[in-house]
């Protein structure tokens, strides 16, 4: 976060001027996070920092003050990473997360299946109507990615990370990007050593999944990779009550 406003976010930011903003890997603790941002007018922030220096972390900013808020997902083995937030506004509930990144070892990507089948679970007995937000880490079909065959075996594209996906909607939750937009070549990441960005070389990795009792709710979801400041791009839901 600190880099990204060092680059500019800031004026992306007020140009936007989202009523919900949701960041991921933060990399930053509460104090170390510039003023500018923390101090937003008209903005409540709410910041859930990694135990660990310079280490993920989730941050959620809102016109509207939340009605309840929860810290981490009860598990502790998650929750030191700083991985999500849960609040609760009148008609819905946003899940601000950061999912694992299993490339790192074996021991990682079997921590990123644990996160996700654990997080399922919370999903399915949440029993409310959740508006799921965040860097999910996987590409979720042949269309999600610019290079489907040459990432197969990589994590991010694997079988299992993506038969994850499927559950997810199994389960009742549907991806909003897809409400509105069947083709390809839509990314929200791009390898920032090979300048992957500048050939649209990419991977869709971030997400708004929703409960189906909010589809009729969803007036439009889509990807703004105009913006840069970072090596992912904003994701948009728009909701309408």
């Amino acid at each position: 976060m600190r880099a990204a406003l060092k680059k500019g976010a800031m004026e992306s930011l007020r140009f936007l001027q989202p009523d919900i903003l949701c960041l991921q890997e933060l990399k930053a603790k509460p104090e170390q996070i510039p003023e500018e941002l923390m101090a937003w007018e008209g903005y409540t922030p709410y910041v859930f920092s990694a135990k660990r220096p310079g280490y993920s972390g989730v941050a959620v900013f809102s016109r509207r003050p939340a009605d309840k808020v929860q810290y981490g997902l009860g598990i502790e083995r998650y929750d030191v990473e700083g991985r999500s937030i849960l609040l609760d506004f009148p008609g819905f509930t946003l899940f601000n997360c950061y999912y694992p990144n299993g490339g790192q070892s074996p021991e990682r990507l079997q921590f990123k299946m644990d996160f996700y089948e654990d997080m399922l679970q919370w999903a399915k007995s949440e029993n409310k109507p959740l508006v799921i937000c965040g860097d999910v880490n996987t590409a979720h079909k042949e269309i999600d990615l610019a290079r489907p065959k040459e990432n197969e075996k990589n994590t991010g594209f694997l079988p299992m990370e993506r038969a994850w996906i499927d559950k997810l909607v199994e389960a009742g939750f549907v991806d909003t990007f897809r409400i509105f937009h069947e083709e390809g070549s839509h990314y929200s990441w791009w390898d920032m050593k090979t300048r992957a960005r500048e050939r649209n070389v990419g991977w869709r990795i971030d997400y708004f999944f929703v409960a189906k009792v909010l589809t009729p709710y969803v007036k439009d979801a889509y990807i703004l990779p105009e913006i840069y400041g970072s090596d992912h791009c904003p994701v948009v839901l728009e909701l309408g009550f």
